[in-house]
C-alpha cells in the first residue's frame, strides 16, 4: 500500500499530534490548514511535514489540494478528517451564519475531502478514512446545536460509508474524543475547566497524542477487520 497520509486541520492540536505520529509511523504526511499561516510555518519548521492551505468547506479547493498532494507525495492511502471549528451560541441566539459555518467545515468538509479520494481508493482496493468527531456528537451539548449536529452527522456518514467500502478494502472509522488539552480547551477559564474535569472519571483532560495513537492504529494494515466503528476516547465521561 501507499504510505501517504493527509490530515486536515493538521498543524495544530489533535491534527498536529496526529500528523507527527503518522510521520513517526513511516508515512509521508501532508498537513492541511485553513488560515493560520504562522502556526503552519512553525509546524513545518519544527516537524518537516509539508503543509497545504485550503478550506475543507470548499469542494473544489479540496479536489485541487488533494491532487497537488498526490503529485508531491504520491497516492493517498490514509485520510484523517480532523478539521473542525466552533461557533457556540444558545440556539435562540444562534445565527444562520453560525450554523452554516460549522456544518460547512465539520460535516460538509468530511464529504468534500472524502469524495474526491473515494474512487481512487476503490481502484487501488485499499484506503483508510478516519474522522475525528466528538463526545458532544454522541451526547449533545448545550450551546452547541450546530457542532453536535455536525459531529453526530460524521458518525452516521462513517457507518454508511463503511458498508460501501468494505468489499473494496477501504475501512471507515470515527474517533470521538472527549475534552483534550488543546489550545481551544485551554482558553476556557480555569474554573470552567475544573468543572469539566470534575465530570471526567479519570480526573484529567486527554492529551492530543492519545488521540493520535488511536488514529495510527486505525490507519494501519492491522486494523483491516475494524470498519464502521466509533472509538470513544473520553476518559469515561460518556459511556456508549
Amino acid at each position: 500500500m501507499s504510505k501517504v497520509a493527509i490530515v486536515t486541520g493538521g498543524t495544530r492540536g489533535i491534527g498536529a499530534a496526529t500528523a507527527v505520529a503518522l510521520k513517526e509511523a513511516g508515512y509521508k504526511v501532508a498537513a492541511n490548514y485553513a488560515g493560520n499561516d504562522e502556526a503552519a510555518r512553525n509546524f513545518h519548521k519544527q516537524t518537516g511535514i509539508a503543509t497545504y492551505k485550503w478550506s475543507v468547506a470548499d469542494y473544489d479547493a479540496c479536489a485541487a489540494g488533494i491532487a497537488q498532494v498526490e503529485t508531491d507525495l504520491g497516492p493517498i492511502s490514509v485520510l484523517v478528517n480532523n478539521a473542525g471549528i466552533t461557533r457556540d451560541a444558545m440556539f435562540h441566539k444562534m445565527t444562520r451564519a453560525q450554523w452554516d459555518e460549522v456544518i460547512g467545515t465539520n460535516l460538509s468538509g468530511v464529504f468534500n475531502m472524502t469524495h474526491p479520494l473515494w474512487a481512487r481508493m476503490r481502484a487501488r482496493k485499499f484506503g483508510r478514512i478516519i474522522t475525528i468527531s466528538s463526545v458532544n456528537g454522541q451526547k449533545g451539548q448545550m450551546g452547541q446545536a450546530n457542532y453536535s449536529a455536525a459531529k453526530a452527522g460524521d458518525i452516521g456518514f462513517t457507518k454508511a460509508l463503511a458498508l460501501e467500502g468494505a468489499r473494496a478494502g477501504i475501512t471507515v472509522n470515527v474517533i470521538c474524543p472527549g475534552y483534550i488539552a488543546t489550545d481551544m480547551v485551554m482558553t476556557v477559564p480555569e474554573k470552567a475547566r475544573e468543572a469539566i474535569i470534575a465530570q471526567i472519571p479519570v480526573g484529567r483532560l486527554g492529551e492530543a497524542e492519545e488521540i493520535a495513537r488511536c488514529v495510527v492504529f486505525l490507519a494501519s494494515e492491522n486494523s483491516g477487520f475494524i470498519t464502521g466503528a466509533t472509538l470513544s476516547a473520553n476518559g469515561g465521561q460518556y459511556l456508549v
